[in-house]
């Protein structure tokens, strides 16, 4: 359970580091604004080691754009909530299902995840790959979605 912890504090950090912005400016955003955290998480690999395949910057397109529904659905009931202890629950709330959204989504693990997303924010090469992947991937994730 510990060693699950980090991933997802990481991932939880990186999240809500973006609940405000939008998928598209997000990478760029997160950049400066998850520095800090991310340099605490030390189950990080040395991604300049290991190339990103195309697949992974598919897979994780397709759980970002997953996590950013949750962000989006909490960030609005969190916004609303006045209460300090249930803007706190909601919080709680929402890292898990950002989790659940990650570990659900095909070829992604919450590892590799968090992985790409620092990555990312400190390779401005991947991380245009990856603004690409997402707006390529996002028209696509957004129009069965809607109802």
């Amino acid at each position: 359970m510990i060693t699950r912890y980090t991933p997802v504090a990481s991932l939880t950090a990186a999240v809500f580091s973006l609940m405000v912005f939008s998928p598209a400016s997000a990478l760029e955003l997160a950049q400066a604004q998850e520095t800090q955290p991310a340099q605490q998480a030390p189950a990080q690999t040395d991604t300049k080691s290991a190339p990103i395949s195309e697949q992974k910057i598919e897979a994780f397109a397709v759980a970002y754009l997953q996590v950013d529904k949750v962000r989006q659905e909490y960030s609005a009931k969190i916004g609303a909530t006045s209460d300090a202890a249930a803007k706190e629950k909601l919080q709680t709330e929402a890292s898990q299902q950002m989790v659940k959204a990650v570990e659900a989504s095909p070829n992604m693990s919450v590892e590799e995840y968090t992985t790409i997303l620092t990555a990312a924010q400190n390779d401005p090469a991947l991380a245009k790959k990856v603004q690409e992947k997402l707006q390529s991937t996002a028209p696509a994730q957004q129009a069965p979605a809607q109802q």
